[in-house]
């Protein structure tokens, strides 16, 4: 008896000291997942009150519980009912960003005096319940990006009218907005983002909201026209209006453009028509209008911009017309000015020349004309300036010299004349200058070879003279250089050889003469273009091949010694074969006569039965089948399939580029026939599972596919092009330099959110199963996108398991641990492939080399950090500056490699934490800043600005 008294004493005496409901948390704790607990090592049981464990906050006067953040801590299973047995002093209950997983327990309707709910990101399934409306003391309540069950959102929340903040975004909502929704007269804002809300905006909900600050209803399904009338003038505190990504039509209300409070207005995505109303003007807050993709027409408010700080101005891609405002720039508050692809005339306003602040300006594609301003060329902030395809005159000012931060100088179609001036060497940031089809004269100025980040330089058809300026060897990172079609002379320098990752050379239609250095031949050139011009001699062995034929043509005096078609060969061949020719040539002119003469007859007789048969037979050879409004007729594009335009080829198939008469450009797969198709191919329905994931998926991270053709053995699959290619192409190659650390940042970013896209927000989700450098393609501002979905497969969370495959799709070096030895797939395989991609980002290296001898990258960056530090690991040509950002990233791809699937983050949390480094300046509001934001503004799902 004395021995049990013992053990109670010291065993069971100090957990009885912890009062009630610090019994109830460690209940909790036990009912979470073991491996996910570890984070709550603290919470004693020999303490008297859960006080002063981590993530609790107490009443300082009662000791009562009042608050609970469990947020970010990786825990998981079903959210522990003993949670809801607090007592109800708990005023604050936070499980945000965790694997919380199952539905909502009902008793969470016993909290009888909670003020704010928090389960953003969480694994949540069911439905949204109708129960939680019986919380009618919630001021706060956000269940936003769980992958709850389609289902429209029950009424009973509009009685919740206690409710200020309210989101739910990503909850996979579907049907009518509730007109109840506006009896929350205190709500102040609203999130219903990311969902498939249908049918009009109701009027009553913008009527009967009259506390809402931020109204965000995008990327939805929405459709018809917005509330008009009276019915907005109630929304006094409104300060931000988001319905950008749906299916609006009809004009942009004047009531709604006048509210006094309104900073931000994004109707961008949608097709709407009409002008911008006069009335936007009076909107005396107004800091950020992006209204691009859309049917928009006539002319700009001359005032808009003169009574509000207008720091973005996006009108992209619409029909506007008639001059720019003067006064966009009057409060000195701009930052960024897109209107591309519009039909927008007159001059660039002189006050521009003024706007300091100025950080992006696009205007390409329209049809404005006179001089840029001349202040302009040298505004201090400014970083991007193109101006592409206008009527603009006049001559590139010498004032460029003040732009020190400028990074992209683009000023391609127009009538620019005189020489480019000595002070563009100033231009230290200068990563692309392009300046094609102008008047451009002079000569280069010797000053270019100065700008050492210097990526691009198209100076093509022009009419520039002179010799190439000497040490152009200091352009380490040249990697596209073309002067072609101007009337530069002189000898081509043999320094161009020692550019380390020059790529395209074209310096054809000049005057160029002597020799072709044989140091060319240690270029790694994708794109070599010599012809018309007055080389002389013999061609490098290198290039001395059919491969290399078209780029020598029109140099009467450069000859092969290999007989290449088309170039002279040595003379003493050339006379040997004089004779022989001559009578080979009249002998092939009289055969070439009389085949002729047979061909038109028979052509004549079978081209009317021809076409009769191909009108009944192309309809059912080519079943095309369209996921966008095009731009293009399909038929078109197959006409345009040729061997000369292929640009890949794969296990699939081969990828062409296809320039349609639209000036646009597509790539268009052709998967191979049944004789050539691989296993995996035939077996895993290729075609079949590209069309029904990328035909249902709108992101700005996925990439599009436009349309398909499916006529039995011709099987085409026609996508977005993207200019430049894919990041195992760049990574890896000559051109890696063109990637710096800001870049390959984003790409990180970009490809996670695609990837996010289709674990969290499709439905059923999607496993991507061949996430890898080569299937995340790059547009021409290098935005990343996801794309492949040849074995992509659908699971399901409800069941928490993984689906078996019946053989091992993905890529080796990408392959989870898992995955190669169960065949049981989830997005855990894709979280791990994608964390290869961040250590491909981050050290440059390809993820197999026999280098790592028998280790894969994975474990070579494992055992390198260990042995030799971070150092070793990172690519050495990144900037030393962002190294502890870097080192951050590396520690996410180290996270989401983790042999143990359990252990890897979602890509949820990877998007946060990679949203988290500081290696791209971002607003207040954790989004990335104007000044970073390259997005294109073509993009579905998208909320950035035009590029």
């Amino acid at each position: 008896m004395p021995l049990l008294f013992f053990f109670f004493f010291f065993f069971v005496t100090p957990t009885l000291s912890l009062n009630q409901e610090g019994l109830l948390l460690l209940e909790a704790k036990n009912q979470l997942l073991p491996s996910s607990s570890s984070s709550l090592a603290d919470w004693n049981p020999r303490d008297p009150t859960p006080c002063n464990w981590t993530c609790v906050t107490c009443n300082p006067n009662t000791s009562h519980v009042i608050s609970l953040s469990l947020s970010s801590l990786s825990l998981s299973g079903p959210i522990p009912s003993s949670l809801c047995r607090l007592p109800s002093s708990l005023l604050h209950l936070d499980l945000s960003f965790n694997n919380f997983s199952a539905s909502i327990p009902p008793s969470f309707s016993l909290f009888p005096n909670l003020r704010s709910l928090n389960l953003v990101e969480n694994l949540l399934n069911g439905t949204i319940p109708s129960f939680l409306t019986n919380l009618t003391t919630l001021t706060f309540l956000h269940l936003s990006y769980n992958p709850f069950l389609p289902a429209p959102l029950p009424s009973e929340f509009g009685n919740m009218t206690n409710l200020q903040d309210l989101s739910l975004s990503g909850c996979n909502l579907l049907g009518p907005i509730p007109a109840s929704l506006g009896k929350l007269s205190n709500l102040r804002n609203l999130e219903l983002t990311y969902n498939s809300l249908q049918g009009a905006i109701p009027e009553s909900l913008i009527s009967g909201l009259t506390s809402i600050v931020f109204l965000e209803l995008y990327e939805n399904s929405l459709s018809g026209s917005l509330p008009r009338g009276a019915v907005w003038n109630n929304l006094t505190h409104l300060e931000g209006f988001d319905a950008s990504g749906n299916d609006l039509t009809g004009t942009i209300p004047s009531e709604l453009t006048r509210l006094k409070k309104l900073g931000s207005l994004n109707l961008f995505n949608n097709n709407l028509e009409g002008s911008l109303p006069e009335s936007i003007v009076e909107a005396e807050s107004l800091y950020e209008l992006k209204l691009f993709n859309n049917s928009l027409n006539g002319s700009l408010p001359s005032q808009l911009g003169s009574n509000s700080p207008l720091q973005t101005l996006d009108l992209s891609y619409n029909n506007f017309s008639g001059e720019i405002p003067a006064g966009l720039c009057r409060r000195g508050a701009m930052q960024e000015i897109m209107l591309i692809y519009n039909s927008f005339s007159g001059r660039i306003p002189e006050s521009l020349g003024d706007c300091r602040s100025l950080m992006r300006v696009r205007i390409r594609n329209n049809n404005i004309s006179g001089t840029v301003p001349d202040a302009m060329w040298g505004l201090p902030h400014l970083f991007l300036l193109e101006l592409d395809d206008n009527s603009l005159t006049g001559s590139i000012s010498t004032s460029i010299s003040g732009a020190s931060n400028m990074s992209s100088l683009s000023l391609s179609f127009n009538m620019f004349s005189g020489s480019v001036p000595q002070e563009i060497g100033n231009l230290d940031n200068l990563v692309q200058f392009v300046a094609s089809h102008n008047r451009l004269s002079g000569r280069i100025p010797t000053s270019v070879v100065k700008l050492s980040q210097l990526g691009k330089l198209v100076i093509s058809d022009n009419e520039l003279s002179g010799e190439i300026p000497l040490g152009i060897s200091a352009l380490e990172k040249l990697n596209d250089l073309d002067l072609s079609n101007n009337k530069l002379d002189g000898n081509i320098p043999s320094e161009l050889g020692t550019l380390p990752v020059l790529n395209y050379l074209d310096l054809s239609g000049n005057l160029f003469s002597g020799r072709i250095p044989i140091e060319l031949q240690n270029l790694n050139l994708n794109l070599l273009n010599l012809s018309n011009n007055q080389l002389s001699g013999e061609i490098p062995k290198e290039f001395d091949n059919e491969n290399y034929k078209k780029s020598f043509l029109g140099n009467p005096g450069l000859c092969s010694s290999s007989s290449v078609s088309g170039l002279c060969q040595n003379l003493g061949e050339k006379k040997k074969n004089k004779i022989k020719y001559d009578w080979v040539f009249r002998f092939i002119f009289v055969l070439a006569g009389i085949v002729f003469v047979v061909g038109v007859t028979w052509f004549w007789f079978k081209f009317r039965s021809i076409k009769k048969i191909k009108k009944k037979v192309m309809p059912n050879m080519l079943k095309w089948r369209s996921f966008h409004k095009l731009g293009f007729s399909e038929y078109e594009v197959v006409k345009l399939l040729s061997e000369d335009n292929v640009i890949g080829s794969g296990a699939s198939g081969k990828v062409y580029k296809v320039v349609l008469s639209n000036g646009e450009a597509v790539a268009v797969k052709k998967l191979w026939g049944p004789k050539n198709r691989t296993t995996v191919s035939e077996k895993d329905g290729f075609f079949e599972a590209e069309v029904e994931t990328l035909g249902k998926i709108r992101h700005k991270n996925i990439v599009r596919l436009w349309c398909c053709c499916n006529s039995g053995d011709s099987k085409l699959l026609v996508y977005e092009y993207m200019p430049n290619g894919s990041l195992a192409d760049l990574l890896h190659s000559s051109k890696r330099s063109l990637l710096d650390w800001p870049i390959r940042y984003r790409i990180a970013i970009d490809a996670a959110e695609g990837l996010s896209y289709l674990h969290h927000y499709c439905v059923p989700p999607i496993v991507h199963r061949d996430v890898k450098s080569h299937n995340i393609l790059l547009d021409e501002d290098f935005g990343a996108k996801v794309a492949d979905f040849g074995v992509a497969r659908t699971f399901s969370r409800v069941t928490q398991g993984a689906e078996s495959m019946s053989a091992i799709a993905g890529s080796y070096g990408y392959i989870a641990p898992e995955y190669a030895y169960t065949l049981r797939v989830n997005e855990k395989s894709d979280i791990y492939s994608f964390g290869v991609v961040i250590l491909e980002l981050v050290s440059g290296r390809a993820p197999l080399d026999p280098a790592y001898g028998d280790k894969d990258l994975v474990k070579w960056v494992s055992s390198t950090l260990e042995q030799s530090g971070e150092d070793q690991v990172i690519d050495p040509i990144m900037d030393v500056k962002y190294k502890g950002e870097i080192i951050k990233v590396l520690n996410i791809g180290l996270l989401c490699t983790n042999p143990l699937p359990i252990n890897r983050p979602s890509m949820r949390k990877v998007v946060t934490m990679l949203h988290e480094i500081s290696a791209i300046p971002r607003t207040t509001s954790g989004k990335l800043s104007p000044y970073y934001q390259e997005e294109a503004s073509d993009n579905e799902n998208h909320h950035g600005n035009t590029v």
